[in-house]
């Protein structure tokens, strides 16, 4: 609320000191590791992954927030998707070895689910350790909130200027530069659901929400590329329609075989097929109305659909 310049200093302390914890994490991890420890390895398979990635798919959740500081970039165009892949590719290597670290000191069976760092470096003489990992815990949770604060109050000001809801949200301070209303709306109903909610609720009510939204945004961005109101013919918006009814439900059905059978083959034969139907229709029969200037994937939205229809299923229907 003070200006984002303010607050990009604070997350910038908190993200020092949590970066130096992280990296005590992984060396004194490494440092105690026992190569015994990872046999058996994968002991759940490829299923487990899939279930574990949906499970803590909310840990990626916070690069969208990038997306919606595009206003506030000097050139949206470039910054954005380089904040975007370049933030993720760290933070996907840093999850890993951390998560190595983890497995390498202590059995999976023994891994303890409320404080796994903590009492693992308990488990091998390091008790004062547990104290540093507590505030590296508390100075990252610390930046999610104020990240996903910053994020969806911006998300607010984008839906109130669509007149969505009372364009008052969209009020930007004079001084600051910030939407102040927005901030104010997320950050006080947010304070009032966690504190009548329990943190399980919450963690499942978040993990499922953000694979909905990240695999409804695929399916947005396709209808941006191929449909322009009043300028892209009625039969192929009839055509975008079918081919990404198609690709949603083949994508919804592999992971449904995939999670039910996952030893069998049969019905790989039928979805999959059908998924590349769709995938190969959008391409040869539809022209693209908008295409990207400076980055775009073709393949990238559909992909986007198969995987996250597959953990998201993993996480309704077989999660642990």
């Amino acid at each position: 609320m003070i200006s984002t310049r303010k607050t990009s200093y604070l997350n910038w302390i908190a993200s020092a000191i949590n970066t130096r914890v992280i990296f005590f994490v992984i060396i004194a991890g490494f440092a105690h590791a026992k190569t015994s420890n990872l046999t058996p390895f994968l002991p759940y398979g490829a299923k487990g992954i899939f279930q574990a990635a949906a499970i803590v798919h909310f840990a990626y959740g916070g690069f969208d927030n990038i997306a919606t500081m595009a206003e506030e970039t000097k050139n949206p165009s470039r910054d954005t998707p380089l904040g975007l892949l370049g933030s993720m590719s760290i933070i996907t290597v840093i999850y890993c070895l951390m998560a190595l670290a983890l497995s390498m000191m202590q059995k999976y069976t023994d891994i303890d689910r409320e404080a796994p760092y903590s009492l693992a470096f308990q488990s091998v003489g390091m008790k004062w350790a547990k104290y540093l990992v507590a505030l590296g815990a508390l100075k990252g949770m610390t930046t999610v909130l104020l990240v996903g604060a910053l994020g969806q109050a911006r998300y607010v000001t984008h839906i109130a200027r669509a007149h969505m809801i009372p364009p008052w949200f969209a009020l930007v301070h004079p001084k600051t530069g910030t939407p102040i209303n927005a901030t104010l709306l997320i950050t006080i109903s947010s304070a009032c659901i966690a504190f009548f909610s329990s943190l399980d609720v919450l963690a499942g009510l978040l993990s499922v929400s953000t694979l909905f939204i990240f695999t409804m945004m695929p399916v947005a961005l396709l209808a941006r590329r191929y449909y322009v109101r009043e300028i892209t013919p009625r039969i192929n918006l009839l055509k975008l329609v079918i081919f990404l009814l198609i690709i949603i439900a083949s994508s919804m059905a592999t992971a449904a075989c995939w999670g039910l059978n996952p030893d069998g083959w049969l019905g790989y034969t039928i979805t999959i097929p059908l998924w590349l139907l769709g995938t190969a229709g959008l391409s040869m029969f539809l022209p693209q109305q908008r295409t990207p200037k400076v980055w775009g994937v073709s393949t990238r939205p559909l992909t986007s659909i198969l995987v996250n229809c597959d953990k998201y299923l993993s996480h309704g229907i077989f999660g642990f």
